[in-house]
């Protein structure tokens, strides 16, 4: 989060971005994936002054595509971080908000430390594998040699009506 920008600002930038994530999560369940949809938006800060070199821009995109491409680590923010690394042509995500329509995993939660990512904001809690909040605090553990900030709770009712929509479904068949 842009310590500049005002909370208000902020807040409706990351309903923004998360509608973005949220027509991810529903490509994901047109394909018959759990809908889960991922942006990582990047906006670069001057180190000294903290102040943004540039507008945030949204340079990556994707949702779960576990059964498509048979991959256990086919999670939308796991796709959506490669693909960034990949813009950025760099490892590090440190300029970059990763943000997902449900709770990262371990795996997504410990890419997103390994990457440096500075933020993550999610919409729906995971109360079987969240590891930013719920059952692990991966972003904030002091032990670890980066911490991330995390938000929680962004268009949550919408991702949580999402993800039981499709679940629901499933049982039907």
């Amino acid at each position: 989060m842009n310590e500049h920008r005002a909370p208000e600002e902020q807040r409706l930038l990351d309903e923004q971005y998360m509608g973005l994530a949220l027509e991810e999560a529903r490509a994901a369940g047109a394909m018959g994936e759990v809908p889960i949809g991922a942006v990582v938006v990047h906006e670069p800060i001057d180190r000294g002054t903290r102040r943004p070199l540039a507008e945030p821009r949204v340079i990556a995109r994707a949702h779960n595509r576990r059964e498509t491409d048979r991959d256990p680590a086919g999670h939308a923010e796991f796709l959506a971080m490669k693909e960034a690394a990949r813009v950025l042509d760099a490892w590090r995500l440190a300029d970059c908000t990763v943000y997902v329509t449900l709770e990262p995993c371990i795996m997504c939660a410990g890419l997103m430390h390994q990457s440096r990512v500075a933020r993550c904001v999610y919409g729906a809690p995971d109360q079987k594998a969240g590891a930013v909040g719920t059952l692990y605090d991966i972003h904030a553990d002091g032990r670890l040699n980066h911490q991330f900030q995390a938000t929680a709770g962004v268009r949550e009712g919408e991702c949580v009506e999402l993800l039981q929509e499709f679940f629901r479904a499933r049982r039907k068949k």
